[in-house]
Order: C-alpha cells, then structure tokens, then sequence
C-alpha cells in the first residue's frame, strides 16, 4: 500500500514472518481487524519510522495455528486501510 503512517514511540510486539522463499521479516504489530467477517493483521516493517503499513488475511489451519496471506483486492485494502485510520485518527498522523 502507498500510505504511510508515522508511529509514536511505545512498546511495540514484533513479529516475525517467513515468505514464500525462506527468508524471515520482522514486522511490528499494529492491530487486528476484522472486516466482511474476515481477520486482517496490520503491521508495520521493524524499525523503519515512516513506513507503508502491511495488510495480510488472517486464514486460520486449526485452533493453534494460522497462515498470513497478501490481500490482492485493492478494495478490500482500502478499507481495511479505511477502519484503521479510523479506529487511530486521534493516535496517528497518517500520510496518504
């Protein structure tokens, strides 16, 4: 996603995510909506200050275990993006 967003400085949770090619990134967790009644993890890439935030699907394997999938649907992006911003307009400053 192009938009960006600058975070205040807290304690964050980091996590880390292997791509489909074996290498691990860290990402910090920024929350977990849900949206059309499915979940979508949105984070940010560790340790960047202004970064573009990341908006994975939440599919769920079994009861102890989940998989991280790229939305491809620019318009499910956008409005995840669009409930975030929201949810955060009086803690972020956004960037679009």
């Amino acid at each position: 996603m192009e938009n960006e967003t600058n975070l205040p400085e807290e304690e964050s949770f980091i996590l880390t995510l292997t791509d489909e090619n074996g290498q691990d990134m860290d990402f910090e967790y920024l929350d977990c909506l849900e949206y059309q009644g499915t979940e979508y993890l949105v984070l940010l890439p560790a340790g960047e200050e202004t970064a573009q935030i990341v908006i994975l699907e939440v599919e769920p394997v079994d009861e102890e275990n989940e998989n991280y999938l790229a939305v491809e649907d620019e318009a499910v992006l956008d409005a995840v993006y669009a409930v975030f911003k929201e949810k955060y307009k009086d803690i972020l400053t956004f960037e679009d």
